[in-house]
């Protein structure tokens, strides 16, 4: 059997990998700049999350959610506080996609309504209605065109009000930064107006903070500059650092019921103590304040460098827009300089890395990134 080739892939092999540089099988460094789509949030196989895993492993992996596993309870605990949502449910999933699929339906059930209002350049996962709320041409989904989404342009608050005035809204889902949409970061103030017109027409707030959450940005979440609490928060990636989990953080305002929502894996025991692992990294080494600390060095050297159009981000999460397409410059980082970057559409670079790098290795990187722009110029 061959593998549905459905990803282009760079002709290297890695095998191992330890804080913020990964090895092939060559026994080459590359410095991680982009942490696999900001799933590795502590690093590469941390002691204390590989010693959690071992030790979880060789008790029990995995059993039903129809028996009580005390672990979901001590990390809904542990997020809640770490969090600042410590009055919030937990719901907990295998993805990204699945916890928006999630978010959606409560949405519905809660307003008993059934329209979404979504943004350009959105992206919020490959499952059937996250693909529908996701603004990116290819991966729009066939079975999936019934009209139930409306796609807005982000910052433009009338247009908004103007839809959610129709009162058939049931929510407005937005990422606390655009991701693949190219590091766009909604204002402060609209998030804040955003707040208020969904509290106007009883809307639910759903804030996607998949890839600018858990720490990633400098707050816990992306949203949390502004100021306001949406009523869902989706989150995913850095949860386990890379072991796969996705959660749904719920308001009080919504009520259970059984059967409401269900899962399979979703919040299994393995899964469960990765988590708590990776949030006890978070506190003892301080890896949101060095997020900010990081991220806000890697902003102030990025400014000003040869043929680079604008740099946008928050903490670790990080566009570098090109003049020109950016496609030969990252393949040269990874073959030449040997760093990993992300890229989102063409022309942007786009920084992900694990939320321990250093100032050394941002200087690194800076390093290695000006003498490819030099060459360029």
């Amino acid at each position: 059997m061959k593998l549905f080739d459905v990803y282009p892939l760079f002709d290297i092999e890695i095998v191992s990998g330890k804080g913020c540089h990964v090895y092939d099988n060559n026994a080459t460094e590359y410095l991680d700049l982009y942490g696999g789509h900001a799933v590795i949030s502590v690093g590469h196989s941390h002691p204390v999350v590989v010693k959690a895993i071992d030790e979880q492993a060789s008790r029990l992996m995995f059993y039903s959610n129809s028996v009580i596993n005390p672990l979901q309870k001590r990390l809904a605990e542990k997020l809640g506080k770490v969090s600042g949502y410590d009055d919030y449910q937990l719901f907990l999933v295998n993805s990204g996609a699945e916890a928006n699929e999630n978010a959606l339906k409560l949405a519905s059930f809660h307003t008993g309504k059934s329209r979404v209002i979504a943004f350009g350049k959105s992206f919020h996962g490959r499952t059937s209605a996250a693909v529908e709320v996701t603004d990116n041409p290819k991966i729009v989904s066939p079975i999936n065109d019934n009209g139930h989404v409306t796609f807005l342009s982000l910052g433009d608050i009338e247009a908004v009000a103007h839809e959610l005035s129709k009162g058939d809204v049931c929510a407005v889902i937005i990422e606390g930064i655009q991701g693949v949409g190219g590091i766009r970061i909604p204002s402060d103030d609209f998030l804040r107006l955003l707040r208020e017109e969904c509290d106007r027409y009883g809307a639910v707030l759903i804030l996607d903070e998949i890839q600018s959450g858990y720490g990633r940005t400098g707050r816990f979440f992306a949203h949390q500059y502004s100021g306001i609490r949406p009523d869902i928060i989706t989150v995913a990636k850095g949860i386990a650092n890379g072991f796969p989990m996705g959660g749904v953080l719920i308001s009080p305002e919504f009520t259970p019921s059984y059967g409401q929502l269900g899962t399979t894996f979703g919040g299994n025991h393995l899964a469960c103590a990765t988590a708590i692992a990776v949030l006890d990294v978070f506190e003892n080494e301080g890896l949101v304040d060095n997020a900010a600390l990081v991220g806000s060095y890697l902003l102030s050297q990025l400014q000003g460098l040869p043929g680079i159009k604008e740099v946008r981000g928050r903490g670790l999460m990080i566009g570098i827009e090109m003049e020109y397409p950016a496609k030969e410059l990252r393949r040269r980082l990874i073959e030449e300089e040997h760093v990993f970057t992300g890229a989102a559409g063409t022309n942007i670079i786009r920084l992900l890395p694990p939320l321990c790098l250093t100032i050394a290795e941002a200087e690194e990187f800076i390093t290695r990134f000006t003498r490819l722009l030099t060459e360029k110029v």
